[in-house]
Formats: C-alpha cells, structure tokens, sequence
C-alpha cells in the first residue's frame, strides 16, 4: 500500500491509526502473499470482530433514534444498513478498494469489484479502529460513514423485506391475525418458471404478486398488499 494511498484512505474514513499494522491487516486480503520480511496477517479476524462491533453501534443507535418502534423493526433497519451490499457501496465511497492488498491473481480477477472483498475489508476496518481505540471513537466514527441513513430506510426496507414489514403492520392492528401465502399459478418451462402468489390476511384476499420463484412472488404479493392494509 503507498504512502498516498494510505493517507487518502485515512482522510477518507476520518481516522488516524496509532498503531498502523492494524491498518495495513484490515487491508489484507487472504490471497496476498506473505514474505520473510513482510509477516502480516489477513484480514479475516478483523472482519469476525468488526462484524460484531458493527452490531452493536447500530443496535444502540437505533435503539435510541427510533424510542416508539418494535423490535421487528429495529431489527429490520438493522440489517439492511448492514447488508453485504450497503456495505460495499459505503466501502467504494470510502475508497477502500483502492488501498486493499490483492494477489496478483486476485487483481486479474477484479478482486476490487468484489462485493464479498468489499464488505469484508469494511468489517476488518472497524475492527482495527476499535482495537487501536476503544468503542465510543468507533462508533462515532462509523456513524459517520452511514450519514443521515434514517432518510432513505424506509424504502429499503419495503424493499429488502416486504413480508416481514405486512406482518409488522398486521400484527400491530390485530395480534390475532392470520397471514397465508397461496400459489395460484405456476408457467413456462423448468428452467424459467414464473410463479403467482396471493396473500390472504383473515380469508380474504389482499394481493397477488408474480416472480422467477416463489419466495419472490410471495415478496410481490405482499409489497402489494402493504399499503391497503396500512390504509384500513
């Protein structure tokens, strides 16, 4: 890693290291060769301790900026701010692909653009910053990076879990509701079948959704059925 690499990482991320072989272990990916001179680790217990810090700063802040939601929700937001994908695109806007150290058949393999290798270097970096400082720096570090996430979460979760939003809201309106999920309709050949699903909430029919398998069209199904149930 050079030197510019490494300081525009640093300003970046808002962080300065005291100890800067942590750095450089976050920033090691399993694949890069080790020499006699260069004995550094990969970055992979990092990721298992920054994974768990990670955790814990969103729980609390979430915790505390949502006073009035249920756990289902808080639960919910939870993981989508910590999805493989929302943490591999907080890592591009980091620059963190720039500063990870690849084989040089990972680089050929556009190791960079890896999803995986993107989150992991994420999860190994907060775990660097908690072992080199202690855990409010951390959080108030990493915060940082999610922003003002609280403006865009609701449309993510509709997105990312639909069903686990209707049965929120159902619950919330009568706890003794019941949810099913039925197939009408199954077409096309078996490689490429398309699915039809209907949700009924008490016997009664609340919306049909289609998809290329079933937990899809039951997720279109209830993503319809959202709003009609929130309205009554």
């Amino acid at each position: 890693m050079t030197k510019a690499k490494t300081e525009k990482l640093l300003q970046n991320i808002g962080y300065t290291f005291h100890d800067p072989e942590l750095l450089q272990t976050a920033l090691t990916h399993p694949s890069y060769p080790k020499y006699e001179e260069e004995q550094s680790e990969h970055y992979e217990r990092l990721e298992f301790l920054g994974d768990s810090v990670l955790d814990l700063i969103l729980a609390e802040d979430l915790f505390h900026r949502f006073p009035e939601e249920r756990e289902g929700f808080l639960g919910q937001s939870r993981s989508s701010l910590a999805r493989g994908n929302t943490l591999a695109k907080l890592a591009r806007s980091l620059g963190v692909q720039h500063a990870i150290r690849l084989s040089e058949a990972e680089e050929r393999n556009k190791g960079r653009k890896n999803e995986s290798t993107l989150e992991n270097a994420l999860e190994a970096l907060i775990g660097a910053i908690f072992l080199d400082s202690n855990y409010p720096t951390t959080r108030s570090v990493v915060l940082s990076w999610f922003g003002n996430y609280t403006k865009d979460l609701s449309s993510t979760l509709e997105v990312i879990n639909p069903k686990g939003n209707l049965q929120e809201a159902i619950q919330a309106q009568s706890p003794d509701s019941t949810i099913e999920y039925r197939l009408l309709d199954s077409s096309g050949p078996e490689h490429k079948r398309t699915f039809k699903v209907a949700v009924f909430i008490n016997g009664k029919r609340k919306g049909t959704g289609t998809g290329n398998s079933k937990k899809k069209a039951e997720e279109a199904a209830a993503k319809k059925a959202l709003p009609r149930v929130l309205k009554s």
